[in-house]
């Protein structure tokens, strides 16, 4: 073959950037329907547009997203939110966010993902979790109290975050996750940011109340399962119960 499989890993790398930065565009146009277009006063919209101009997303591009979003431009936002409950390999509860402009074409192809997981299945699940607030932030000193933070901020539980869970935390700073109250999203991440906090973060989520016990055969059999979810086009956050 040549190098023929290095020209076709580029195709495929390309192609998941390419779905990656769709993807971040949607949630600028969403961040600026749900929470309106102005970033200083939506810190999801705010967190999106800086996640963009990391993936070198265009000013303008940008701005067309947050106008659809807000429907203040030619283009309306016509989307809809859709949940599908199922299951991952070795009966790990998993809870698949969808923005669609077709939920008649997306849902069928859900379901076959599921179906061509293996053990994977649909199911009602959605009791396995709880609905909550997510806001994922870092400060620039590493000591900094995070609890005392949370109970300013409003949120009910913080956990420490590392650059491994997720690598917009910058070495040797303060990563944090405040769970919160989902109508209190705006305000747990209004309060962080005039705090000397930068949020990587701010939506709300689904965190399991309890995580099944796996080998690491079993972690990476969920993992590439919930890859293959994640890859789909229209497929907005997939919340599972692994660690």
């Amino acid at each position: 073959m040549g190098r023929q499989w290095l020209h076709a890993k580029r195709l495929v790398a390309g192609l998941k950037k390419g779905r990656a930065t769709s993807k971040i565009v949607r949630e600028i146009s969403v961040a600026a329907k749900t929470g309106g277009p102005d970033a200083d006063m939506n810190p999801r919209l705010a967190t999106a547009v800086e996640k963009a101009k990391k993936e070198s997303v265009s000013k303008d591009v940008i701005e067309r997203a947050i106008k659809k979003g807000a429907g203040t431009g030619g283009e309306k936002l016509v989307m809809e939110h859709a949940i599908f409950e199922g299951y991952a390999p070795h009966k790990v509860p998993v809870v698949v966010e969808v923005y669609t402009d077709n939920v008649n074409r997306t849902a069928p192809e859900i379901r076959v993902l599921f179906k061509r997981g293996q053990l994977g299945t649909a199911g009602s699940n959605k009791f396995l979790f709880d609905r909550v607030g997510l806001v994922e932030a870092h400060h620039p000193d590493g000591n900094i109290d995070r609890e005392a933070a949370a109970i300013e901020a409003g949120a009910t539980e913080v956990e420490a975050l590392t650059r491994e869970q997720n690598d917009d935390i910058p070495e040797g700073a303060a990563g944090a996750r405040f769970i919160c109250a989902s109508a209190a999203v705006h305000a747990v991440s209004r309060w962080l940011s005039q705090h000397g906090w930068t949020v990587v973060t701010s939506e709300p989520g689904y965190v399991p109340k309890n995580f099944p016990e796996l080998t690491d055969t079993q972690r990476a059999e969920v993992g590439e399962f919930l890859q293959a979810l994640d890859d789909h086009d229209d497929v907005h956050r997939v919340w599972a119960a692994v660690k």
